[in-house]
């Protein structure tokens, strides 16, 4: 409390750092606070992340052992032990609206609607209803920057799928507006950078931003905001500016050697580092339209780890308080051979045919999506916010709509929350449901829970109960 009382001045919540062509949100600091108990949480946001992982899993190996507090994680999601009392792993939901046509497509159009999508082969696509993350963002996205950020790793799916009659669209969208309006997925992590950070003028400041990093065109606003601030706020924005700066450089490297291939060795790769730099002094802004503009050929991990960083930095910042991720497209033929023991693509192996060498793969492709969720687990928790952290304030969904991909079950899905413990979410516990229980009854919860009052979503009418 001293540090608060010896602060002479307050600054709104919804502060910025800005300069020539950038506009930088900043986190939660004390002098942000009302006068207040010291630690108090009671103005912190709330925010809601929603991770999609395509093709289902291996479903002998998904669920834990036994139920309550008690659990044992299963061989899939071992690589949530740390976590474990911050999750909530949920056993028996359905989209009963699923249920309707084969394949994947309408299990993915309507995992966050809890409808029925029209089949078409065409582009007039629609999923009967608006998703979760956008009631969401109509109601926690009115004071933030962006009021949802859609990020995924694979551009659009495009033509028809013969063996189902539908169109490959609906492999790429979980995200819908209105009932016919999809949002898609940002999979560049430059412009989703810029979306965020960076503020887009016209003419010369627009070029001369574009030259430069985010933190350097706000430097002098930032070193002024420094000065009136208390050694705690000094070290939390620092922190957080070295946060953006470390993603700024991540995304440096990773754009330096687009189209370089994979595994070369890192003599070649500074060598391609120090062309790429001097061939973007001498294109100059036409260079950064291109790269702004170009499909990114990222190795896939980073690329995930880069996109989940971004949603963390926009949490932080509160630039967006509502964010999905879609680890691929569903029915994609990602070739998963960068693991070991894996030879082949996400989509054939997971028509495993109850071949054991192929569930093993698919085993394996299952646990690697949980290892990132994980990752990016950590980093919310190494995230100081109030009395707690960030993650805790946060409800960070991951699951598929389908429970086995050989079978496209899309019974007893695979879903598992992690954070909310600020918000009453009933962590460290593994809950079981009837048959039939509606998914959507949890989305409704989870709206709940953020302070989203909405009456119905698909066949749900109430919030799941047991998850707070």
């Amino acid at each position: 409390m001293a540090n608060i009382q010896s602060q002479k001045w307050l600054m709104p919540r919804r502060s910025f750092l800005r300069g020539a062509g950038a506009t930088l949100a900043l986190p939660f600091l004390d002098a942000m606070r009302p006068l207040m108990a010291a630690g108090s949480s009671a103005s912190l946001p709330v925010r809601i992340a929603l991770l999609y992982m395509p093709n289902g899993v291996r479903a002998d190996r998904w669920t834990p052992e036994g139920k309550g507090k008690g659990f044992k994680l299963s061989p899939i999601l071992s690589p949530l032990e740390k976590h474990k009392q911050d999750l909530l792993v949920l056993t028996g939901l359905q989209n009963k609206a699923s249920f309707t046509g084969d394949g994947h497509y309408v299990k993915t159009g309507g995992w966050l609607t809890g409808t029925t999508i029209t089949k078409t082969t065409g582009s007039d696509i629609a999923a009967g209803g608006i998703s979760m993350d956008q009631i969401a963002a109509q109601h926690l996205g009115r004071d933030t920057k962006l009021p949802s950020l859609e990020l995924g790793t694979e551009p659009v799916a495009t033509g028809i799928d013969t063996n189902v009659n539908y169109t490959r669209l609906y492999a790429s969208h979980i995200s819908w507006k209105t009932s016919t309006v999809p949002l898609p997925c940002e999979i560049n992590p430059r412009v989703a950078f810029d979306r965020l950070f960076r503020s887009r003028s016209k003419g010369g400041e627009k070029q001369a931003a574009d030259d430069k990093s985010v933190l350097d065109l706000v430097s002098t606003d930032a070193k002024r905001l420094q000065a009136k601030l208390g050694q705690a706020d000094k070290n939390k924005l620092e922190q957080y500016l070295e946060s953006i700066r470390e993603v700024e450089r991540r995304i440096e490297a990773e754009a330096a050697s687009l189209g370089a291939g994979e595994n070369l060795p890192p003599e070649l790769l500074k060598k391609l580092d120090e062309l790429d730099k001097r061939i973007s002094k001498g294109m100059g802004k036409a260079t950064r339209e291109e790269e702004l503009n170009s499909r990114p050929r990222f190795d896939h991990g980073e690329h995930c780890r880069i996109m989940m960083d971004l949603m963390v930095l926009a949490f932080w910042s509160d630039s967006t308080r509502v964010s999905s991720f879609m680890f691929g497209n569903d029915v994609t033929g990602r070739n998963f051979s960068f693991l070991e023991g894996v030879n082949g693509g996400h989509h054939d192996l997971s028509h495993h045919s109850n071949d054991p060498g192929k569930l093993d793969q698919y085993e394996k492709i299952n646990r690697w999506h949980v290892e990132q969720y994980s990752y990016m687990l950590d980093r919310m928790k190494e995230i100081k916010e109030g009395d707690g952290n960030l993650l805790e304030r946060s409800m960070v969904a991951f699951g598929s709509p389908i429970r086995d991909g050989n079978a496209h079950d899309p019974k007893n899905v695979p879903i598992v929350i992690a954070g909310g413990s600020k918000l009453g979410l009933n962590n460290g516990t593994h809950e079981v449901y009837d048959e039939g229980t509606p998914l959507c009854s949890l989305w409704l919860g989870m709206l709940d829970k953020a302070g989203v009052k909405a009456k119905e979503l698909g066949d749900a009418s109430s919030a799941l109960r047991g998850i707070g």
